[in-house]
């Protein structure tokens, strides 16, 4: 029988559809394990081949811990909101809904293809309401939900509530916007609405007035990673700072628990770094400063109070509300002018641009330490959204504000009299290095610090801020609060409706609130997001219904929220849903999230280490305060894969000419090089007459050939549909078949590396594939296995590959375990070994990386179960052990030849044998032996003279 991959992979693939070889139930007598991708956006383009490259590694990983005996979950679905559908939808009337089916389908196709272990039956979609419902579920729990600082989680609002009915603000301490004082006398008095607005301050899905990066063009806000030097990372179009009223989750507030989460999970250090840093946890003071000649006072925060001797001057970020306030009438033009300007620059690019630039504001602040006067200066490398949004500026120890005294002549005043304060005396961790004849004398300090290390230094000034009443001791994060609104249309309602311009949730019982229809996609001519269109966009809250919006009467009913939920809303919390993904009931049952409990195995791209993974375990740990979810921390292990590259291909076209010379020719022609459709190109050789056919300019293309060939340059790049390297993996499937194809991106390199895609070397993979069939068929198609005992060395064969690959397979080393593969084919075809006995559990070790051809042959093998329901082997040391050990003759260090001694021979034997050999002689001849060094179990070294 010859080894026909179409058959065999389309056999198998309706053979696991109708077995419903994959879909997995609850099952308490199994251990479970959890096995998550991050889940696709579908684009019209579909997969390429690197797309694919985690998908298998889990898969891969789910079929071996199923082969152990767990009982594996391995969904998938789609995050099928997007602003790609939406930009299609604007641009040519088509609905977002048709769009993404569309692109939905055809992402099936591919993946079935390869044939991954989804459990289908699980599929979740973001866009269906039956999924979006539980979105909208969450985000009314948030809205009705603040968080207590004492009891480190989320309370109901009515909690606080009633405290404020009884006691006002007095005694607490829960997480806010700013902090608000008053009596519960004085509450009661407020309005319905001034409740409301109060309670704004507090709720953890709140609207706040937030800096968002607005683009006009796109009708929306953007995240940051949307957001590429200045303009949309979709489309191009400019991208500037505003404030605007938003839907904001209060993220900040469980910053404290996102940092002790890091300590419970199995994620790289480096990963976990990035979230520290991210969430950026600073411990030090605020400290009020006066304004001079005013009234108005600011507060700044600070790790280094000890430093405050050295302030020269003050920053305020552009943003903060106390530019207006402190710019003098003849500054006001230019910090205006400063203030355009800085619109235009995001949070990111002014964190990772050093370039100094600033206005001077014409106020001067009282520094309360030394009561001198310092110039206000607006920067923006000061954000408005960490810490107080003003700084103390400390040129001489620290590095920003060294570069900004430097580039604007400001004052740069060391601690200690008489250092020096060159840039070649500055350095970036220390700041100016003291070269004072009296190091111990700080002339600006009221306090002794002289002989205190740093620590106590500070100690000592936090505690003088906190005696002398200018400020308190704090702890501040970097970490702000999510920006949760989007002005677009395809995306997740809000389930809000607006009374007295104050926001309220509809009846939990009404949920889901679908997406209306509406006649444009594109911002109304008001300014009003898309949902601004939507004639049937009211709430009615007698009859509990969206109705039509001429009905609007503002008695019952009004208005709802013309915003959508962004991207991250749909994909915070899906892992659960997989767990229980047809509960009209509740967003996963108790019992089934019990046995689930959290993903073992998480695999996606370092992209996410500071979006999606910082959302997800927030909204995790929220509904873990609510008592939805079992655990604290969603995603146990994590793993992220590499970038799968595309290995571009040039030619080169003499200039002025339609003429192309093969690349060692190129040198002797002016000539440019243009990037070429890798498919028409075979181990860098041109097809030629699909080069002429490619593209209607080049039909009548001609070639100057290198011996009767055209060869390509190349190089590795991103793979691009604009640098023609994309590869397409049906193309691959189709000509080496789905396995080869899983096998071949394993072999590339380690799974969490970075790798170029060349198909050049997927030959190698395909004949290893045809080599393990030759194990059982033989050249005339006919079935050779016997039932013949195993040899030793056949059993050795095994038994090292086992080992080899179960290590391998629990450290993601892949790309060794396929070399492990070939090495063992090969032994076993030398011994010319087709024993059932090696056979079977050799097919059951191969399964997790060639699933298709594997059932195939356990099928010939007799089995009437699934490969996937075989027991993973265990390896043997008894057949590990070396009988005997091949040593390596040298004389004089120089290997000559080598020479096989059982595995228990003595030194002493060794010796004598070599001498012995007649190979010896021939480079001993002439030459007296001076010693004999004996390496165990490597190598015998003759020193000759």
């Amino acid at each position: 029988m010859e080894y026909n991959f179409r058959e065999i992979e389309k056999k198998w693939q309706k053979r696991w559809v109708e077995e419903k070889t994959y879909q997995v139930k609850e099952d308490e007598t199994k251990q479970k394990y959890y096995v998550l991708n991050m889940f696709p956006y579908p684009s019209g383009a579909g997969l390429h081949v690197g797309h694919p490259l985690g998908y298998i590694a889990s898969d891969i990983y789910a079929r071996y811990k199923r082969l152990q005996g767990f009982n594996v979950l391995n969904p998938m679905g789609y995050d099928a909101y997007g602003l790609p559908a939406e930009q299609y939808a604007i641009q040519t009337g088509q609905h977002p809904a048709i769009t993404t089916i569309n692109n939905i389908d055809r992402y099936r196709e591919q993946l079935d293809k390869i044939g991954f272990c989804f459990d289908w039956s699980r599929e979740i979609r973001t866009c269906e309401p039956e999924y979006y419902h539980w979105t909208q579920w969450a985000f009314q729990k948030m809205f009705n939900s603040y968080y207590c600082n004492d009891e480190k989680q989320a309370r109901p609002i009515e909690e606080l509530i009633q405290a404020f009915e009884q006691i006002g603000t007095n005694g607490m301490n829960v997480a806010c916007g700013e902090e608000l004082s008053f009596t519960a006398e004085e509450w009661k008095a407020k309005s319905e609405k001034e409740k409301q607005e109060i309670l704004m301050n507090y709720r953890i899905a709140y609207l706040g007035e937030t800096m968002v990066n607005w683009c006009a063009q796109l009708g929306t806000v953007l995240a940051n990673d949307e957001v590429i030097d200045g303009v949309s990372e979709r489309g191009g179009f400019p991208v500037v700072q505003k404030k605007m009223r938003q839907w904001c989750l209060r993220v900040s507030a469980y910053s404290q628990r996102l940092l002790d989460g890091l300590d419970t999970i199995d994620w790289t250090d480096s990963l976990k770094e990035t979230q520290r840093n991210w969430i950026g946890r600073s411990e030090g003071a605020e400290v009020q400063f006066k304004v001079k000649d005013s009234d108005l006072e600011f507060t700044i925060f600070t790790t280094r109070a000890d430093t405050m001797f050295g302030v020269t001057f003050m920053v305020l970020a552009p943003e903060s509300e106390l530019v207006a306030q402190l710019t003098t009438p003849e500054k006001k033009d230019e910090v205006n002018a400063y203030l355009e300007r800085t619109k235009k620059r995001t949070e990111r690019d002014r964190i990772t641009d050093r370039s100094v630039t600033g206005v001077f504001s014409g106020s001067y602040a009282i520094n309360p330490f030394t009561g001198e006067a310092v110039p206000i200066w607006i920067s923006d490398y000061v954000l408005a959204g960490y810490g107080t949004g003003a700084i103390m500026a400390v040129p001489a120890h620290d590095s920003r504000d060294y570069a900004f005294a430097k580039h604007f002549g400001l004052e740069i005043r060391p601690l200690v009299e008489g250092c020096d304060v060159s840039e070649e005396s500055f350095d970036a961790k220390e700041g100016i290095v003291c070269n004072s004849p009296r190091p111990d004398v700080t002339p600006y300090c009221d306090l002794t610090l002289n002989g205190l290390t740093i620590k106590e230094a500070i100690e000592k000034t936090k505690n003088y801020v906190k005696e002398h009443n200018l400020g308190r001791v704090k702890v501040n994060y970097r970490l702000r609060d999510a920006i949760f609104s989007r002005q677009r249309y395809w995306g997740e309602p809000f389930p809000v409706y607006y009374k007295d311009g104050m926001p309220y949730m509809i009846d939990e019982s009404s949920l889901p609130l679908e997406l209306p229809e509406v006649a444009k996609f594109l911002p109304t001519e008001t300014g009003e997001p898309p949902l601004g269109h939507a004639t049937k966009w009211a709430w009615d809250t007698v009859n509990k219904c969206v109705v039509e919006n001429e009905k609007i009467d503002n008695v019952t009913v009004f208005p709802l929220e013309l915003n959508t939920m962004p991207g991250f809303a749909g994909s915070s919390a899906y892992y659960l849903r997989y767990m229980d993904p047809h509960n009209n009931k509740t967003l996963v049952d108790k019992k089934i999230d019990e046995y689930w409990r959290s993903v073992d195995l998480y695999v996606g791209g370092t992209e996410h280490a500071t979006g999606h993974l910082i959302y997800s375990r927030f909204w995790n740990k929220f509904l873990y305060d609510v008592g939805v979810s079992i655990v604290e921390e969603p995603f146990q292990k994590l793993v992220n894969q590499g970038m799968i590259q595309g290995r571009s291909n040039f030619v080169y076209r003499i200039k002025d000419s339609n003429k192309f010379v093969s690349l060692n020719l190129k040198d002797q022609y002016d000539t440019t090089p243009l990037h070429v459709d890798v498919n028409i190109v075979s181990n860098d050789i041109l097809d030629l007459e699909a080069f002429k056919a490619w593209r209607p300019e080049f039909a009548n293309a001609e070639f100057i050939l290198e011996d009767g060939k055209y060869i390509c340059g190349w190089a590795v790049e991103k793979m691009s549909k604009s640098m023609f390297n994309v590869v397409n993996p049906d193309m691959i499937v189709e000509k080496y078949g789905a396995d080869t194809l899983r096998m071949y991106e394993m072999f590339l390199g380690p799974v969490e590396q970075s790798k170029p895609w060349d198909t050049n070397g997927i030959d190698g993979v395909y004949r290893f594939i045809k080599k393990f069939w030759s194990l059982f068929y033989d050249r005339n198609g006919s079935y050779i296995v016997t039932d013949e005992p195993a040899t030793k060395e056949e059993l050795k064969s095994l038994h090292k590959l086992i080992k080899k690959v179960t290590g391998d397979i629990e450290q993601f080393s892949y790309n060794t375990s396929v070399s492990a593969f070939m090495i063992c084919v090969n032994e076993l075809f030398s011994l010319k070994c087709s024993k059932k006995e090696i056979l079977n559990q050799l097919v059951i070790v191969l399964a997790p990386f060639a699933p298709h051809v594997c059932e195939e042959l356990w099928d010939t093998l007799g089995h009437a179960d699934s490969v996937c329901d075989a027991k993973w082997p265990a390896y043997n040391e008894e057949y590990l052990v070396e009988d005997t050990i091949n040593y390596t003759i040298s004389f004089n260090g120089k290997a000559r030849f080598n020479m096989e001694f059982p595995a228990d021979e003595t030194s002493e034997a060794i010796q004598s044998t070599v001498l012995a050999d007649e190979r010896s002689a021939k480079w001993m001849e002439g030459k007296s032996v001076v010693k004999v060094i004996v390496v165990p179990k490597k190598i015998v070294n003759i020193v000759i003279k």
